[in-house]
C-alpha cells in the first residue's frame, strides 16, 4: 500500500522501451504463474477438483511466458533484464497468497477473474507502445488470450468441477469456517458473558463501587480469556476433529471469551454507581440475544429455544451474582 505513495525509485510505465516492456510481461506471467500454483496448493487439501483448475491457469500462463521469452531471444539476444511490476510506478499489484488466507473458493476464483482483466489491460496498452510486428501481434494474441482467461476460472471450474462438487465444497467450507472460527467463538462469548456475571455483579452490590467493580470485571473478563484461549488451543491440534488450526480456535475463543466479559464490565466506568449497573444490565441483555441469534444463524439452533436457554443460564448466573453481592 505504501508503494502508492512513495513511488520514487520507480519508473512510469511510458519511459519503458519495448525490450523492457517484454521483459516486463515475462516476470509478471511467472508471478501469475506462481500465485495460480500457490492457490493450487492452498486449495489441493480440502478441494482437490478446484486445485486442478489453478494448476491448468498456471500452465496457461507459463506457456504465454515462453512465448514472450522466443520473441525477446529473437529481438533482443539471450539477457533478459530483471524488471518486474513493483519496478513501474502505477502498475498494478498483486496479493500474494498468504495474505488471502484461509483461501476460500470462490475468494480465489474472483481473484483469478481480476488477475486476468488486469493482464488484459497490460497487453492493450504495451500493444500501443510496440512498433515491432512481431511484437505488436503476439501482445495483441496475448491481449485476446488474456480477455478470454477473465473467464477461465469460471470456464475450467465447469468442465473441471461438476455443479455437486462445488455445492459440496461450499458446504465444506462452511463448515471449516464453524469449526474454526465460529463455534470457538460462540463458545467463548457465551462463557465470558454468562460466567462473569457472577463475580462482576456480586462486586458491584457488595462495593456499590464503581471503579472497584469495574477492576474486577477487568481482571475476570482478561483472565477468562487467557485461560479459555490457551485451554481450546491445547486440548485439540485439530488433526484428528478437523476443526482447524488450534491458534486460531484459541485466539477465536480467547478473544471473544475476554469482550464478552469486557462488555458489561466497561459501563463501569462511569462514575455513578447505579447509571453503570443500568447500563450493564442492558449491555447483557444485549449480549444474551446477540449469542442467541448467533446460535440461531450458524449452528442452526431455533431462535426461540436458544433465547430461551441463553436468557435463563444468564437470568441463574445474575440472580446468584445480585444474592451473593448483596449477602
Amino acid at each position: 500500500m505504501f508503494s502508492n505513495f512513495f513511488s520514487f525509485g520507480r519508473r512510469s510505465f511510458d519511459s519503458l522501451s519495448e525490450q523492457e516492456i517484454v521483459a516486463l510481461a515475462i516476470s509478471s506471467e511467472e508471478d501469475d504463474a506462481r500465485i495460480y500454483r500457490a492457490y493450487a496448493d492452498g486449495l489441493a487439501e480440502e478441494f482437490p477438483q478446484s486445485a486442478k483448475v489453478f494448476e491448468e491457469m498456471a500452465g496457461e500462463e507459463m506457456g504465454h511466458r515462453d512465448w514472450l521469452i522466443d520473441l525477446y531471444r529473437r529481438r533482443f539476444g539471450e539477457h533478459i533484464p530483471l524488471i518486474r511490476r513493483e519496478h513501474v510506478r502505477g502498475f498494478y499489484q498483486r496479493k500474494p497468497d498468504w495474505l488471502m488466507r484461509p483461501l476460500g473458493v470462490d475468494k480465489v476464483r474472483a481473484q483469478a477473474e481480476q488477475m486476468e482483466a488486469q493482464a488484459e489491460r497490460f497487453y492493450q496498452e504495451a500493444l500501443t507502445r510496440a512498433s515491432d510486428a512481431s511484437t505488436r501481434k503476439l501482445l495483441g494474441d496475448l491481449a485476446i488470450a488474456e480477455k478470454a482467461h477473465s473467464s477461465l476460472a469460471h470456464r475450467l471450474s465447469n468442465r473441471l468441477v461438476p455443479e455437486d462438487v462445488k455445492k459440496q465444497e461450499r458446504l465444506d467450507e462452511r463448515r471449516q469456517f464453524i469449526l474454526t472460527y465460529v463455534q470457538p467463538g460462540l463458545a467463548g462469548l457465551m462463557d465470558g458473558s454468562i460466567s462473569t456475571l457472577a463475580p462482576i455483579f456480586a462486586a458491584a452490590f457488595a462495593t456499590q463501587d464503581s471503579w472497584q467493580t469495574f477492576l474486577v470485571g477487568l481482571s475476570a473478563s482478561v483472565g477468562a480469556g487467557i485461560s479459555m484461549g490457551f485451554t481450546e488451543a491445547a486440548h485439540d491440534d485439530g488433526k484428528i476433529s478437523g476443526r482447524g488450526s488450534p491458534l486460531k480456535r484459541g485466539l477465536a475463543n480467547g478473544l471473544m471469551t475476554a469482550l464478552g466479559g469486557l462488555g458489561h464490565t466497561l459501563p463501569y466506568l462511569i462514575p455513578e454507581f447505579w447509571t453503570a449497573t443500568s447500563v450493564a444490565v442492558a449491555v447483557v441483555f444485549c449480549e444474551l440475544w446477540t449469542i442467541a441469534f448467533i446460535q440461531s444463524r450458524y449452528m442452526e439452533t431455533p431462535f426461540l429455544r436458544a433465547a430461551f436457554q441463553v436468557v435463563l443460564g444468564g437470568a441463574l448466573v445474575f440472580a446468584a451474582g445480585v444474592l451473593i453481592g448483596n449477602a
